[in-house]
């Protein structure tokens, strides 16, 4: 019969159980939660509107609604876009249609720029009312709150 005798100093293996971890680590989680959250928060202004328009500032009050508008935008040059497609007048009804699924209740923001002639806006709300949409609303800037208005008032002298 053979046998080993262990060397002084050896130490045997000791073998310890591991067991499954039981716990589940959400810190990683967090943290690519709390990154895309500040991304969302940055970019989400961004998409509101893709053409460029130079809103009128009035003091009209915010509407409220439970659904995302159709924006369509009248840019400085009299350029109709769907969003951010840029269409032409005659081709504008149509397209609402097919968008909308002939859903005449669908709101509808106009955007018209400052620059352009009071008609072209006009224009615009014609088609998409012809089209059979009623819920039409004309999109401004408000204006900042102040207090009482300056019209009238001369400044003093220095």
């Amino acid at each position: 019969m053979a046998f080993t005798i262990p060397r002084r100093g050896a130490r045997r293996a000791v073998r310890r159980s591991t067991r499954p971890m039981s716990d589940i680590n959400v810190t990683p989680m967090v943290d690519v939660m709390l990154v895309l959250l500040v991304i969302f928060m940055v970019t989400a202004p961004l998409l509101t509107a893709g053409v460029q328009v130079d809103l009128p500032k009035t003091q009209a009050a915010t509407l409220a609604g439970k659904d995302e508008p159709l924006s369509i935008s009248v840019d400085s040059q009299g350029r109709i876009f769907l969003q951010e497609t840029e269409v032409e007048l005659g081709a504008l009804a149509p397209r609402l249609i097919a968008i909308t699924h002939n859903n005449p209740d669908a709101r509808i923001f106009v955007r018209g720029d400052k620059a352009i002639s009071y008609g072209r806006v006009m224009e615009v709300m014609g088609t998409v009312n012809a089209a059979g949409f009623t819920k039409v609303a004309l999109v401004t800037e408000r204006m900042p709150e102040t207090g009482t208005p300056t019209v009238g008032k001369k400044k003093a002298p220095k």
